[in-house]
């Protein structure tokens, strides 16, 4: 890994500083945190941080299609319409829900194999960063990775994944994924966790009508600057992610 994709805003969030100056160049990026925790709101900050750096980015949600994701930008002042428009950003709606098709019919298992597709989508992976958000549905949801779940045999699809994300990143993309570990096995979980770079895992903690949240720094594998153990920040409508000097007790 050579240097950082720097997470910008410098003068309006004290993100990229926490994060040690930004996200190593050539790395695999973990997020873990259950329904809410805010994994989508710090992926979309970095994001929008990329951009502005003049980093280009492909996005792949898994719950947003192309209006809600721009929707949802705009409401947390992360606006990336012009970085869109100027190709600089590229937005994948992957519609998990494939199962059934329009005219009731049951989809084939071609048009289902989610991983096949994710990684034969040749132009995404040339961005600076790709971040695929939701990466466990994608998982979920594929035949091949159902197949095996119920065995409890997926090591060797995940290491087959393994391989294939360490090729993507030789080049010096940075690819960061989002899962909810609710919703994966220990044999999945435990190979995406050794091999990330870096592990940040969300938790929360509703005090009154407030959530806390925080992320702890599992992991932060080339760190440039003094990353801390524990990052809290707070999710707001209008002013998007803002780190605040607080822990989860």
């Amino acid at each position: 890994m050579n240097g950082y994709y720097s997470l910008g805003l410098t003068d309006r969030d004290r993100i990229d500083a926490s994060f040690g100056g930004g996200l190593p160049r050539g790395s695999l990026v973990l997020i873990e945190g259950g329904h809410g925790a805010g994994k989508s709101a710090l992926t979309q900050r970095f994001c929008f941080g990329f951009c502005e750096t003049g980093h280009s980015v492909t996005y792949v949600s898994t719950e947003l299609e192309a209006a809600g994701f721009v929707s949802q930008m705009r409401s947390l002042s992360y606006s990336v319409v012009s970085h869109m428009l100027a190709e600089q950003m590229l937005f994948l709606h992957a519609d998990v829900d494939t199962r059934d098709r329009m005219d009731g019919q049951e989809a084939s298992l071609d048009g289902r194999e989610m991983l096949t597709r994710l990684m034969n989508a040749e132009t995404m992976w040339r961005s600076d960063v790709v971040i695929v958000d939701g990466f466990d549905s994608i998982l979920l949801h594929d035949p091949r990775f159902e197949a095996i779940s119920d065995e409890n045999d997926e090591d060797d699809l995940m290491q087959n994944l393994i391989t294939f994300f360490r090729q993507v990143v030789t080049d010096g993309t940075t690819v960061v994924f989002t899962v909810n570990p609710e919703s994966l096995s220990p044999n999945t979980l435990r190979p995406l966790r050794t091999v990330s770079d870096v592990y940040l895992d969300i938790q929360t903690k509703s005090v009154g009508s407030e959530i806390r949240r925080n992320a702890l720094v599992r992991k932060f594998g080339g760190m440039g600057e003094q990353v801390d153990d524990s990052i809290g920040f707070t999710v707001q409508s209008g002013r998007g992610i803002s780190i605040v000097s607080r822990t989860v007790a």
